[in-house]
């Protein structure tokens, strides 16, 4: 019966698991030149580490859609888990196995990479199948561990470097791999429905030729686009403009930002009920569009770190806010619709800073000129809300 599932179970594994995506995505950029000093690796070599991680996890999450359903949640979310650890504990093996050190992080890179494609694509649909009575401020809550993760990250590893030195970064790396490695016996134990029984889930051709469909990866598209813009260049928009050390422009830039975005989630998780999502959507975009024009535009150090900041805050429910309206308006969408929006997030992810960073070196390193175009990103966003609004939802379950 479904009263005797423990579904709190279920929703714990799953923040673990996001705090598990963070582990992967924020702490082996940490280890750059601790991996050109240890192994003779160049900083053209060193570049393809996160070229790599987001290249994997874009395939897994097109992949995803083919293969999640027919091999199962269950199988699919444990394996996300055990990649993790394998590939976070092969970091501090394969480097001095293999004649080439780089070989073998990017092999590491690329199994813990396809383990946070998996979870990106099976968590939230996951927690959308438990039987929680307020849907859109669980999903909010739940992203907001990817965030805390993120923190917790930066800030203990920073911590265990200061206390013992980079030198021992090998039993750091082993001790975030023991993370996902103790996940794993949750995935396994823990009750796991389905958004969409077996069969019923409408498949990629469907989707494609369904006008909503477009209209939440336009807007998926862009939340990813605005968080990450600013999320990457967070750190040197703050080492530029306020003229600290990196370690310093770490804390008050992405760290902050991801603070602020954490709890911005728990914020709209408690009032989610209170709350029309479209309607905090469209706030939040104006917000966020508010804050990249700040940033840019500010003569004043203090004042476009306050933007930057507040950037975090802004963007909080955009990736989780789409999810729960791509849930309600389109309920048969399925695995295939939770791969994509993935999908459509990464990518916006990916085009964001990669304009950022190309506008900005156009602008002779004008970081503020280039981060003034990414205020597109939550326009569009705010436009594709409001049509998402008037559309009528897909088929029905």
């Amino acid at each position: 019966m479904t009263g005797q599932k423990n579904y709190k179970k279920t929703l714990a594994a799953c923040c673990l698991g996001y705090v598990t995506q963070a582990i992967a995505a924020n702490f082996a950029p940490l280890l750059f030149l601790t991996f050109g000093s240890a192994y003779g690796i160049g900083l053209e070599k060193i570049a393809l580490i996160p070229l790599a991680f987001y290249l994997t996890q874009f395939l897994i999450d097109f992949a995803a859609a083919k293969f999640a359903d027919r091999i199962g949640y269950r199988f699919c979310v444990a394996a996300s888990q055990v990649l993790s650890a394998a590939g976070l504990a092969l970091l501090t093996i394969l480097p001095e196995l293999l004649p080439v050190p780089f070989a073998g992080i990017l092999i590491s890179v690329v199994l813990y990479a396809m383990g946070s494609g998996l979870i990106e694509v099976l968590i939230s649909p996951i927690v959308e199948a438990c039987p929680f009575e307020n849907k859109a401020g669980m999903m909010s809550l739940l992203h907001s561990f990817y965030c805390w993760g993120a923190v917790g990250v930066i800030l203990c590893s920073t911590l265990f470097f200061a206390a013992f030195g980079t030198g021992n970064w090998k039993i750091l790396t082993l001790i975030w791999a023991a993370v996902p490695l103790l996940n794993t016996f949750n995935f396994i134990s823990c009750p796991i429905e389905r958004t969409v029984e077996a069969g019923e889930s409408m498949r990629p051709g469907q989707l494609f030729r369904l006008p909503l469909f477009w209209l939440l990866v336009l807007v998926m598209a862009c939340a990813g686009a605005s968080e990450a813009s600013m999320a990457q260049w967070a750190s040197a928009f703050t080492e530029s403009a306020m003229g600290v050390s990196k370690a310093a422009g770490d804390l008050a830039g992405p760290c902050l930002f991801a603070a602020l975005m954490g709890i911005s989630r728990i914020l709209y998780g408690k009032m989610s009920g209170k709350l029309d999502l479209n309607k905090a959507m469209i706030a939040c975009g104006i917000l966020c569009a508010a804050c990249y024009l700040t940033a840019s535009l500010a003569d004043l150090p203090a004042v476009g770190l306050a933007g930057c900041a507040l950037c975090g805050f802004s963007v909080g429910i955009m990736w989780p806010g789409t999810i729960s309206i791509a849930s309600r308006k389109c309920p048969n969408g399925g695995t295939a619709m939770f791969a994509f929006l993935a999908l459509a997030g990464d990518l916006g992810a990916t085009v964001g800073p990669a304009m950022v960073g190309g506008l900005s070196g156009t602008a002779g390193g004008n970081l503020q000129t280039g981060l003034m175009t990414a205020t597109v990103f939550p326009l569009l966003l705010i436009f594709g809300t409001i049509l998402l609004n008037r559309k009528p939802g897909g088929q029905k379950k």
